[in-house]
């Protein structure tokens, strides 16, 4: 092992000995007090802090970390010593990237992105836990042949990979067509090999945000990250000594390398392994890490795969277009007598009709001796993902309010109306193979025809639902149900999902646990039989405790469904919204992953998210979804919704129409959300308090919440 070790070494000294002389010349430079920091997260220089506990916040801190560093580095001939030595150059690399925000964005004026902020890594969750995202890759380096890192980043796009790039890779993957951006799950960080620190403290702050890691735990950080984040790392072209090192940072987290040179007896199994048949290297990462792809072979003429959904279609690249701004569209599931399994009908024009803006009425009929309508909905609301997934395909909206565009590379690559019949028949009986035996799709383009399936078939099928929907409470139900899909990354946690209170994701309705019971009653979400009620106020249930106990294996014992400051449910790290308590107004405060800017509390969104997750109940803290906010149950044993005093004004125009109407059916007052501050009106306390003074906001009048 001594060239092996020899290399690891090497590059770990030369890093720390570039690390100290940079923190040097930035602490001459500036001065040791001068603030510095990634932006957007909570979690400071995140491979530090959760290694150590030290919270970097200014270039005087970075000298104490530099000597943590050093004394990583044995240079003894032991392969775990060396592996340390790895993690040192990790820290290095860390630091010397950071040192790079000093003076703005380094990433600015390059093809990389830099520093993932924690609002995309939280925005992952749902996808790693659903199996979206089934791993992620890192890949970096200079391939001798350009094509074939363009197959390999190509081929784990397909199924669905993350895949993060450090190095010429980037330019070689982008003159070989691949498609880059989070948007599309090809993420290029940077050309510097510290770049790949960037994708390492995405798993890192994966362990803190959903894991509850404890800073300064290595060990249970190292297990955490070796168990639960399914990542590997391919390298291509020559490697050095600091890759080397690198590489052996990634494998003390638990991840593997695949090299595409011959190590020879330098390899290690299972951790180190020379693949130099590039056909094989996806096989062979994948099985390191014990990632099983379920293939989606359809019969369309364009790629199909979850990597796909984030794809914006500009309207110069754009050859169709089904909109419901210019012309009829619907989409509706329904169960159906007599239908005839996999029978595509298409009326109307197709793509290749000449016709740009075309109507759009997507209708779904399926049977089967299991099938409910309550799962109706649940298939329907399929249709938005599964569209997305194709190629060249973007879809926006739901029910009767859509806009689905083509481009132009998809149309010339063959795309045409029945390959999308096609994807919805083979997903909806792969995906509900339980519940449906028979399936037929029509997509009706005619005007008149599409305008009359929305309003005759349609609209009155969509109010249906919603009449009973809207009658469907908690009270109204003998059951809830768990959901524990998180669990892969937050093993403490367990949503509790009523009819009036969804997932914190905001993925996951009443009637989505149903449905997954049914589909998979062995599955992440069991029925609680709503019995034993013990504070009706605060939705506490003997029944509820029990399961949550049993769920998160005696980490939480008892939760309420109603109460943000008595035993509040837990959050995995993945939630839509943080509801967190304004003490001076004596009010909460909500606040979407999206918004980047500063809150009244003084906090920002990543900030106030690091007050919960990972299973932790935090009183006065919550994560939730989107829809939750206006649900009667909303922190009623405080007060419910009028306790509410800011949000950031995108959110707040999103559910103003539904808040209103609560609001108004619980207090009677009318237009509440115009009594709710934004970033616009105030970001901080004393401005918060004029304002809702000039408002009379109910939450004065409220009793105190401490």
């Amino acid at each position: 092992m001594s060239v092996l070790t020899d290399l690891i070494y090497g590059g770990s000294n030369a890093v720390a000995g570039l690390t100290e002389g940079a923190v040097n010349d930035a602490i001459a430079k500036y001065g040791a007090d001068k603030p510095v920091a990634f932006p957007d997260t909570a979690y400071f220089f995140p491979t530090i802090y959760a290694a150590t506990g030290v919270k970097v916040t200014k270039l005087g801190d970075l000298p104490a970390c530099v000597g943590v560093l050093k004394s990583l580095i044995t240079n003894q001939e032991d392969l775990g010593q060396a592996l340390n030595a790895g993690l040192a150059t990790a820290v290095g690399a860390e630091i010397l990237e950071g040192l790079g925000y000093l003076d703005g964005d380094p990433y600015a004026d390059d093809s990389g992105i830099g520093f993932v902020p924690d609002p995309v890594i939280r925005s992952l969750g749902v996808p790693l836990v659903t199996g979206d995202i089934p791993g992620v890759a890192v890949v970096l380096g200079k391939a001798e042949n350009p094509a074939d890192v363009v197959k390999v980043v190509k081929d784990y796009q397909s199924k669905g990979i993350m895949t993060f790039m450090v190095g010429d890779v980037i330019e070689q993957c982008a003159e070989g067509g691949v498609k880059m951006g989070l948007e599309f799950r090809v993420v290029p960080l940077g050309h510097a090999v510290t770049s790949v620190i960037h994708v390492v403290t995405v798993a890192i702050r994966a362990a803190l945000i959903f894991g509850n890691v404890t800073p300064g735990d290595l060990g249970g950080l190292l297990t955490y990250t070796k168990d639960r984040v399914p990542a590997f790392v391919n390298t291509f072209g020559a490697i050095d000594n600091v890759v080397v090192s690198a590489g052996a940072g990634a494998i003390a987290l638990g991840f593997p390398v695949v090299v595409d040179i011959d190590l020879g007896e330098n390899q290690v199994p299972g951790a180190l392994e020379s693949v130099c048949d590039h056909d094989l290297t996806v096989k062979r990462s994948l099985e390191l890490r014990n990632i099983k792809i379920k293939s989606k072979e359809l019969p369309i003429p364009v790629a199909f795969a979850a990597a796909f959904e984030g794809e914006i279609i500009r309207k110069a690249d754009m050859h169709n277009e089904f909109w419901s701004g210019k012309n009829a569209t619907a989409e509706l599931v329904m169960m159906a007598d007599n239908v005839e399994d996999h029978k595509i009908t298409i009326v109307g024009p197709d793509l290749d009709s000449g016709e740009k803006n075309l109507a759009l009425a997507t209708k779904v009929e399926v049977s089967g001796a299991k099938m409910q309508t309550d799962f109706e909905s649940v298939i329907e609301r399929k249709i938005h993902a599964w569209f997305n997934y194709m190629e060249g395909v973007m879809h926006t909206g739901q029910r009767n309010q859509v806009r689905v565009r083509v481009s132009n590379d998809a149309f010339e690559k063959g795309l045409r109306l029945k390959h999308f019949a096609e994807v919805l028949y083979h997903m909806i009986m792969d995906e509900f193979d339980a519940v449906v035996d028979k399936c037929q799709i029509t997509l009706i383009t005619d005007e008149a025809e599409a305008e009359k399936f929305r309003d005759e078939v349609a609209m009155p099928r969509y109010n249906a639902r919603d009449d009973r929907l809207s009658s469907m409470t908690d009270e109204s139900v003998d059951r809830f149900y768990t959901c524990i899909l998180c669990q892969s990354f937050a093993p403490a946690h367990c949503c509790v999902v009523t009819p009036e209170r969804l997932g914190l994701c905001g993925a996951v309705s009443w009637l989505d646990a149903k449905a997954t019971n049914e589909l998979n009653p062995q599955g992440p979400c069991q029925p609680i039989l709503k019995e034993g009620c013990i504070d009706e106020r605060t939705g506490r249930y003997e029944t509820v405790n029990k399961m949550i106990k049993e769920a998160t294996h005696g980490a939480v014992e008892n939760v309420t469904l109603y109460s943000i400051l008595e035993d509040p449910m837990t959050s995995c790290g993945c939630f839509e919204c943080i509801c967190g308590i304004e003490p001076m107004s004596n009010g909460f405060i909500v606040v979407n992953r999206e918004f980047k800017g500063m809150t009244p509390v003084g906090m920002t969104f990543g900030e106030l998210a690091s007050c919960t997750g990972g299973g932790v109940q935090t009183p006065g803290y919550m994560g939730h979804g989107r829809h939750f906010i206006s649900s009667k149950k909303f922190i009623a044993a405080e007060g419910g919704i009028e306790r509410i005093v800011w949000m950031p004004k995108e959110l707040k125009d999103d559910v103003a129409e539904r808040l209103n109407k609560t609001a108004k059916e619980l207090y009677g007052i009318d237009n509440f959300a115009d009594m709710i501050a934004d970033e616009t009106i105030c970001e901080d306390c004393e401005a918060l308090m004029d304002f809702l003074t000039e408002k009379n906001h109910p939450v004065l009048g409220l009793e105190p919440l401490m």
